[in-house]
């Protein structure tokens, strides 16, 4: 079953239980999804549909800020049960120690020493995370970090 199938018969279960918050974020997602498909001119595989879940969630967690900046908590929340919904649809979060491995082995394979050398050792990283659920201004943080910057 692809993902969009998987939303649409998730949507109409929360029509059933009137669950207005995942609703709307699954109805949003698969909105997103077929725009997607549109523009490639094809279905989306599992990686291209993981992508623009991903994407969702990143402007949920961009709304949050900015809706916490204008003291509007009461959409933060909203858009955090959002996200919640959302993170279903993903695979769970790549542990932290697995992340440092590839971080390091990165790392050793562009032969970074500097912070100058990041976004060399970033290309290397999110390529090998394709697919998998990582936020990537952590992986960001943590190469700087690893990187002495």
């Amino acid at each position: 079953m692809s993902l969009i199938d998987e939303i649409s018969a998730s949507i109409a279960d929360a029509m059933r239980q009137r669950d207005r918050t995942r609703l709307a974020a699954l109805r949003m997602l698969k909105a997103a999804l077929t725009n997607r498909a549109i523009e490639r001119g094809r279905e989306l595989d599992e990686t291209e549909s993981r992508q623009v879940v991903s994407s969702q969630i990143k402007q949920r967690r961009d709304s949050i800020e900015q809706f916490t900046k204008g003291s509007r908590p009461d959409l933060a929340k909203q858009e955090a049960a959002e996200i919640e919904v959302l993170e279903a649809y993903l695979p769970p979060a790549i542990e932290p120690d697995v992340l440092d491995d590839i971080i390091r082995e990165a790392i050793a394979e562009s032969r970074a020493q500097s912070p100058k050398d990041v976004g060399r050792v970033m290309k290397a990283v999110m390529s090998r995370l394709a697919g998998q659920n990582v936020d990537g201004k952590t992986v960001s943080d943590l190469v700087r970090k690893t990187l002495g910057a």
